[in-house]
């Protein structure tokens, strides 16, 4: 008998347990506009306008800490101003996923902060000394934000991503390819 009760107490904590850890967990759609741009170019440029969206899972650790992870489709790049490829656009699409620490107030003002990572999708450039691809597949760097998330779980932000890895490897001859991509980002959200 005091065996029966003792499982029947430890199944009762354990569904408990991961009954209250379960709800932890909190889903959600993100979209809006990037500006992208490069550092650390030896040539001129100018940014472009894109767009992200995707998936959010948010993971409460207290009332005022969380952990985000994003799952997001982001188009970036540049306009190359002057030299050899003066007018042409540099555009990447990468799917990227930032892992940010979150501290959400009681009036629900949010500041996040954490390493982002993006895998290459897709590009249009051709480098003139190559028929290869010019992006690297893998780009990594640091993501810092701000916004307000509304007690019904919609949300508005703003962040901005500073690449830490070179956009490009490759060995051209005419530009220096070890420039890193940076993006400015506002959207909306839904967290459920």
């Amino acid at each position: 008998m005091k065996k029966l009760a003792l499982i029947c107490l430890v199944l009762a904590g354990t569904n408990s347990f991961s009954q209250s850890f379960l709800d932890r967990f909190h889903f959600g759609l993100k979209a809006g506009s990037n500006y992208s741009d490069f550092t650390n170019a030896d040539f001129d440029t100018e940014g472009l306008i894109g767009f992200h969206a995707g998936a959010i899972v948010n993971f409460e650790i207290n009332d005022k800490f969380s952990v985000q992870e994003e799952f997001l489709f982001s188009t970036q790049g540049s306009k190359i101003k002057d030299g050899v490829y003066k007018g042409q656009e540099l555009k990447m699409s990468y799917i990227s996923v930032p892992i940010l620490l979150k501290y959400t107030s009681s009036i629900g003002i949010y500041a996040e902060a954490g390493p982002q990572i993006g895998i290459l999708a897709s590009e249009d450039f051709k480098s003139i000394d190559s028929s290869d691809k010019f992006a690297e597949k893998i780009d990594g760097g640091f993501a810092a934000g701000v916004g307000y998330q509304f007690k019904n779980g919609f949300g508005i932000g703003a962040r901005y991503y500073l690449g830490l890895t070179d956009v490009s490897k490759s060995k051209t001859s005419v530009v220096k390819t070890d420039f890193q991509n940076n993006v400015a980002q506002v959207s909306i959200f839904y967290i459920f």
